[in-house]
Parts: structure tokens; sequence; C-alpha cells
């Protein structure tokens, strides 16, 4: 990424419905400056990709708080590392300027902003230059001890405001409560009950009576003080001129509520008109509404629990080791975690958390790694082997290197992932999208066209006067059904059908190994009809091992595997890497140099070329060495046979245009491999294998695996028009298709086979090397080995950490699930509004007597947001299917 664009991300408050985020996210993307926003209505989160040249953070702000939502700010982008420190001490204004201007002058500190009433600093560095530690004792030192700083402890932000509105929910919810039941009593239930109706019926001003003063004086504050949310977020929505849900609920509300004032006030200064008020809808819809929301935010905070469970893996503390000046261990103290530098060593115990990403310099052990890459078994460790933070280390003692620390950990850069997957809107979701941009608008006019409707109905006479409800008159009637109709077609559940479930999905996807990038991701993988696997690491284990020389000349082992070697000890390919390896296990020394490659040549997937002590050498396949226009010998083309029946690799080795010998290489299958492909085969996905490997190992492999259709020697670019070649489409009619998909007849049975291979396919592919990353980007879904190079993990869409050939079917199994998941949620949200407006607007009225009152509307709209979050809450229980090994 270019240094000058950013990722900021900004906690929203204020969204009610779909409607307004859409309304951010148009403004956003309109800023200039801005290339990419997304605003996801489930997170109540911005993520935007913006050029920091042309606009900053602030100003990013400043544009959702004039579209009336409040913005804060939870990263700009910039502050890959930054720490946030409390100041305790004297912290007058000459105190604070040496803090600043001491801070300021250590290498690596990039920014640093004090806030005097929070007594915070927050410093962001560049973690290879400084550390948190350096920045306190500089603090310390440089105040001669008047000003001490410690980590300013603080949940994370979101959290926070998580709880925050939690809790401002459930205190409203419960003060309407008080308010709102003795409305509800006096009027639906104390009126049949003979000596409290005879009270509530008193007439305290000419026809107003007691039932009435009360309901009025109760409803008063649920309306105007616990409902004043509505009322603010309802203004900002009209002043944009986005209508929202707000503006349905005032509405309501209020017509219910100015109504039966004017009633009861109409009845105060008559001596002979009988009201009839609607007290106890506008407060039970208010009292209604804030639980639902209530309740939708609680299950929405589950639809998070993946991140907060990857952030909990990070131990506490730490043991910090004390060299001196010889690199002798003096001393140890506990730290804690966050206080980590780069290149500290870090000391960690029988079953202790492994604090930081680094390297074994000392002891070995056995670490389980399952919480970060799903592996089961404990990996062993020793001397110079890699760890990664929040592991478990099981039995003995290791001394670790810290690498990456802070942001740039492994565990942060996961959950930086899972974060940005989240906020990943998937194709599928832009239906609600516009479907919200008009519902709203619609609404309002339904809801006055049902209320006109019924009025005009009324005064007509079309009905008779006994379907009026006792002591009401037409236009009550009509009124009651406009106010149901306006407030249970809140597109609430529509706008969280799709991002919910992709949240779940996506840290239920972590948990398991699998990080998915993405609701794209999520909706390809859910389509896939074929997988192209790369053979080496992805198929195989990918750490091949010599298994056989043979020698066509006469010459020293020793001394033909020091050229093969220091031709292949520049390239990256595992079977380079296979034959390095072996070269070394020839030395007895622990630290060989091997002679110096110059001119060095690698054509991806065939071989490298290089002059080693004046001989050129070329190492590769049999391709490249005709390529190379080198005459391969009868003897070395019948080992190449033999090799390839027995699924081993055979590498051709050259010395002077001339062929001196061939290394066999193997590289084992991975577990299970057999199975998984069988189980594609029962799910109807098709697997294809496509490798630089010769025809023959190939073939051998294929056959092992189960996988009928393969393609071998092939260049990274071929891999990639291969997939592009899978998904064309040849434009055959859908009609046609779609007669020849359910066409009985056998004499067609060829010809719809062909049409539907000629219709184009959903294509994946799974590889884990840099030659496989053109093919990962072509294809509709991308999947990386974890254990494969950055650049495939880069440019896939979903990552296998375990890298386990089983998770390719988690990955398409959990999209399929997911996406029903988001159908039936569709169903749900539609069919609630489908079914819920006519019935709100009267439709069985004349045939049953049925009406809906506008607080049982309020309440099944609350109910539609919170059974569409809880449905997809249910995706947390997701199991990967089981793979029988045979």
């Amino acid at each position: 990424m270019e240094k000058n664009i950013l990722l900021c991300r900004l906690h929203i408050k204020g969204m009610a419905c779909k409607y307004c985020t859409s309304t951010v996210q148009f403004v956003l993307q309109a800023s200039p400056g801005v290339q990419r926003a997304s605003v996801a209505l489930a997170t109540e989160e911005a993520e935007i990709r913006y050029d920091r040249r042309i606009v900053s953070a602030g100003q990013l702000i400043q544009v959702v708080e004039e579209t009336g939502f409040e913005a804060i700010l939870v990263t700009t982008g910039e502050d890959r590392s930054r720490i946030d420190l409390k100041m305790d001490g004297v912290l007058d204004e000459r105190s604070l300027m040496i803090v600043k201007s001491s801070v300021q002058a250590l290498p690596g500190v990039e920014n640093i902003k004090i806030d005097t009433k929070l007594h915070k600093v927050t410093i962001s560095y560049k973690p290879e230059q400084t550390g948190p530690r350096d920045l306190i004792e500089v603090i310390k030192s440089a105040t001669s001890g008047l000003v001490n700083a410690s980590i300013y402890l603080e949940a994370d932000g979101r959290d926070q405001h998580r709880y925050v509105e939690i809790k401002q929910y459930r205190q409203s919810f419960l003060w309407s409560l008080i308010f709102t039941i003795p409305v509800f009593l006096t009027s639906m239930v104390f009126m049949y009950i003979p000596w409290l109706k005879a009270g509530l019926e008193r007439k305290v001003f000419n026809m107003m009576s007691t039932g009435e003063l009360l309901r009025w004086i109760l409803s008063t504050p649920v309306q105007f003080v616990i409902g004043r949310k509505f009322y603010a977020g309802a203004y900002k929505a009209m002043c944009r001129g986005s209508p929202n849900m707000d503006v349905l609920i005032a509405l309501g509300t209020n017509t219910a509520y100015f109504y039966s004032v004017y009633s009861v006030l109409r009845a105060a200064t008559s001596a002979n008109y009988m009201s009839t008020d609607f007290f106890e809808t506008s407060s039970m819809l208010i009292s209604f509404i804030l639980l639902g929301k209530y309740l939708e935010i609680l299950a929405k905070g589950k639809t998070s629990e993946a991140i907060a469970k990857l952030m909990d893996l990070a131990p506490e503390t730490a043991i910090l080791l004390i060299h001196d000046h010889e690199g002798n261990v003096v001393g140890e103290k506990e730290i804690d975690s966050r206080l980590i530098q780069k290149n500290d060593v870090i000391k960690v115990v029988p079953g202790g958390k492994v604090a930081s990403d680094g390297f074994v310099i000392w002891g070995q052990s056995h670490v389980n790694e399952s919480m970060i890459t799903g592996e089961s078994r404990p990996v062993a460790k020793r001397k110079g082997d890699t760890v990664i933070g929040g592991t478990v280390n099981e039995n003995g003692v290791l001394h670790v290197r810290a690498t990456f620390v802070g942001s740039e950990s492994a565990l942060a850069q996961i959950v930086r992932l899972v974060e940005s997957a989240q906020m990943a809107k998937a194709p599928v979701q832009k239906f609600a999208d516009q479907i919200s941009r008009v519902f709203v608008p619609l609404v309002i006019l339904f809801s006055l066209l049902t209320w006109l409707a019924w009025f005009v109905a009324g005064r007509l006479h079309s009905y008779p006067n006994s379907w009026l409800p006792p002591s009401m008159d037409s236009f009550q009637l009509a009124l009651q059904f406009g106010i149901s109709v306006m407030v249970i077609a809140c597109p609430c559940a529509l706008g969280l059908a799709t991002p919910t479930a992709v949240m779940v999905a996506t840290g239920v996807g972590a948990s398991q190994g699998v990080l998915i990038k993405g609701g794209q991701a999520l909706e390809s993988a859910q389509k896939v009809d074929c997988i192209v696997f790369d053979k080496t690491g992805t198929l195989t284990i990918g750490k091949p091992v010599v298994v056989d020389t043979r020698l066509l000349k006469n010459t020293v082992l020793r001394e033909f595997y020091d050229y093969a070697a220091a031709a292949e000890i520049n390239s990256e390919h595992p079977l380079a890497k296979a034959i390095v390896e072996h070269a070394k296990k020839l030395h007895p020394e622990e630290t060989h140099i091997w002679p110096e490659a110059r001119n060095f040549i690698s054509v991806t997937g065939h071989g490298v070329k290089a002059e080693v002590s004046d001989k050129s050498i070329i190492v590769g396949n049999k391709s490249f060495m005709l390529s190379s226009v080198i005459d391969i010998p009868s003897e070395a083309l019948e080992i190449l046979m033999e090799e390839e029946e027995r699924a081993r690799t055979g590498i051709i080795v050259a010395m002077d245009r001339e062929v001196v010998g061939i290394i066999s290489v193997s590289d084992p299958i991975k577990p299970n491999a057999h199975e998984v492909i069988s189980y594609l085969k029962s799910m109807n996905v098709e697997s294809i294998m496509v490798t630089g490997d010769n025809w023959g190992t190939a073939n051998a492999i294929s056959k092992e695996v189960g996988i009928e259709k393969i393609i071998a020697e092939a260049k990274p670019e071929q891999k990639a028009e291969m997939v592009k070649e899978l998904q064309v489409s040849y434009c055959v009619p859908y009609f046609v298709t779609f007669l020849l998909l359910y066409l009985g007849d056998q004499l067609f049975a060829a010809l719809k086979t062909k049409l539907l291979q000629l219709s184009g396919r959903t294509v994946a592919m799974v590889g884990d090397g840099i030659n496989d990353s053109p093919a990962l980007v072509s294809a509709d879904v991308g999947l990386a080995i974890g254990a494969g190079t950055d650049v495939a993990i880069e440019a896939a869409d979903i990552v296998l950490m375990k890298s386990n050939l089983e998770d390719v079917i988690t990955a398409i199994d959990l999209s399929k699930k997911t996406f029903f998941r988001i159908r039936m949620n569709y169903v749900w949200a539609l069919g609630y509004n489908v079914i819920g407006i006519p019935i709100a607007a009267g439709v069985l009225f004349p045939s049953t007597g049925f009406r809906l009152p506008p607080w049982v509307a309020g309440a099944a709209m609350a109910a539609s947001s919170v059974s569409v979050v809880c449905w997809s809450l249910l995706l947390r229980y997701y199991k990967s299917p089981k793979i029988v090994s045979s």
C-alpha cells in the first residue's frame, strides 16, 4: 500500500436503519481524496480508504457529522504503532512542555499528543527504533521523577461505546415501563373492573375523565423525555433529506399522542363530546421499540465475539530477561506484555503463553498453536524456530527474541483481517440497499393513503357502523390503521439481514482457522463448482526431500551437490530448498559457504541457470533443458520415466551444457487428500490439479488422490489462463439452458452436458506459492495455504491457516450455510413486510373484524430485527463437515 493511502475507521452513532448507512456511505464516497468507503449497520462503523495528502481523518469525521450523525475516531490508519500512556505527578505547563520536547527528541517518534484533562499522552512511533519502555523511561528521567508514566488502561473504544449504548437503552426501557404499565392498565385492564372503571370515568372538566387525564400525564414523559432520541434522529434525518426509522416512529407516535391531546382537550371544553384517546399507543409503541433496540444491540454485540476471543489470547504479562554487555542473562522482571519492544528477549515458562511473535534463541519445547493455526498437535520448537504470540508453551523453557510486536504481530494482523472482512459487503447486499432507498418514503405515502381510504370509506358509509369498535368513529379507525402501517413497515430487519450473518461467519471461520476476507469471498465460495489445486504444498505436504541421486558422469557426489546448491540457493521453490538442505548434510560443518553464483536466472516452475566457479550450471525439468538446447541422453530419459511412475520428481543437473546427473525428489501427499477430493465430488464440485511438475509425476499424484483432470508443466501465467478458460461463458441463451436442465429425453443427454459445460463455471484456486498468485487473483475465489508465501496469502480471498485440505470443504460449506441464513433473513424481513403491511392496513378487518393496534405493530417491528440477528447468531454453533478417513 502506498504510504499516503491510509485506512481509517470511524464508529458512527445514531444509525438506525439501512437508509442511514446508505446516506453516510454516499457522502463519504463523494468526498475528495476518498477512494473507497464502506459503512456497516451491524458494527456501526465506517471503513474509509483515503489519501491523506487530500483529506484528513478529522475532515472525514466532519463530513459524517454534517449528515447528522456522531462520528468517533477508532484509527486514522497512520498509527500502526501507537500507545496511550497515563501521566501522574506534577503536571504543570513546564512539566508538560519538558515531556513533549523530550519524547519528540527520541529517534523513531513520529507524533505526540497530550490530553491534559485525561492526563493522557498518545505517542506514535517506529517500533524498530524505539518502544513503550523507552518512552516511559524518558518521561521519568526528563522530569527528574516528577512525572511518571504507565499504560493507560481503557476498554476497547467500540466495546466502550456498545456498553454505554446498552446501558442507555436498558435505562430508557425501564423508565418507560414505569410510566407505560399504568397507561396500559388504565386503558386496557381497569376498564373491565367495575369499581376501578367508575373511578377512571369520573369527569374532571366537562367530559374529560380522570383516566384520560392520568394517561395524558403519564404518557407525556415517555413521548418527549424518554423518546427524545427518536425526535433527534428524525430531525437530523429530515435535515439531510433521508427519512429513516426514526421518522416513521416519530410520525406514528406523534400522530397518536397529539390526536389524543386534541380529543381530551375538546372533551374538557365540551359538555357532550365523547373523546377517544390513543395515549397507550404512543407510550407502548416507544417502550416496545426501546426493548427491541436493547435486545438488538445485545445480539449484535455477540456477532463480534470471535474478535474479542482472538484479542484475549495475548497474555497480560511477560517475563523480560535482562542481559549484560556480553549477552549473559543477569536478571529478569515481569512487565506488562504491551511494553515489549522489538529485540527484547522474553522467557516463556511451561504452561505460559508466548507474549510476542519471535524466534527461539535458547531452549526446546512443544508449543500448542491450535488457537492461531488450528493445528491440534503441539509443534516442536528449538533454537531458530519461530513462535507466534498468544500460543501456549507445553513443557520446556524457551527464550524468545521478539520480532513483531504490537500492531505488527500475527495476532493483531488476524484481528485486522477479520475486522476488515466484517466491514466488506457481500454483493447480495445491494438488493437491500436498492430497496431501502425508496422504502421509507413509500411507507409514509402508503400510510397516508391507508388513512385517507378508510376515512373516505367511513364518510361515504361504505361499511356499516357495526364495524366500528365501541366509542370510535371512522376518523379514529382510519387514524389507527395509518399509524399501524407507518410503524410496522420499518426496514431495519432488511438492513441487518446480510451484515450480521457475514460478521458471524467471518468470526466463526477465523476461530476454525479459515480467514475469509469479506462478503464477496463468502458469496463467491458458495457458488463454487470447480476447484483447481496446485500440487506442491497444496495436495502434497510442501516439504520435498531428496530420496535418490543418479550420476551420469564420473564426478564426486559432494562436488556435484555443491554446484547444484550454489545455483538453487537463490530460488524460493520448495524443490530448490530440498536440494540445498540435502547438500548441507554432505558437509559436517554447521555453516557452509556455497560458491558464488553469477548471472542467476530463474524461470518460475521450470528451473534456474547460473555461472558457478567458471562453470555454466542449469538445474531444472526436462522441458527447461530442451528449451535451453541441452541434449538429454536416453539413459537420463529412462531414469526420468522410472521416477515419474513412482510419483517422484526428477530434476536434471547440467554442467557446461552436459547432463551430469538426476536428483530424485519426493513430496509426500497430505493426509486425507483422497478423502477431501471424494467429499468434493459428493458436493458436485469438480477437482482439477495443475502443476509445473512433469506429466509422469502429476499422473501418479492425481491417481493417488483421485483427481481425473490434470495439467502438468504449467507456468504461472498458464495456470491463470486455465482458470479464465474455466470461467468463460459462451453465452448460451438462458431459456435453452433451462430447458436442457430439465429435459428428460436421453437422446439429448450429450447435448445437454456439452451446453452446460459451455455456460461458464465458478472457479476456486487453492495454492501456496508465489507462482500461484496470478491464478489466485484470476479465480472467483482464491484460497491460500496458511503456510505458503506472503504474496499468495495477500492475493487470496480466503486463507487456510491450518494448511489442511479439509478446510477447503469448511470454507465452501460455511459459505453455503451462511447464505442459506442470509436468504432466510431476506425471506423473513420481506415476508414480514409483505404480510404485515396489508394486515396493518386493515385488509382483514372487513371479513374478520381484526385490526392490528399500533403498539402491537411496533412490537412486531422490533421482534423482526431481533429475530434476524438471532437467526444469524445461530451460525456461532457451526460445525465443519467430518471427513472420514478410508
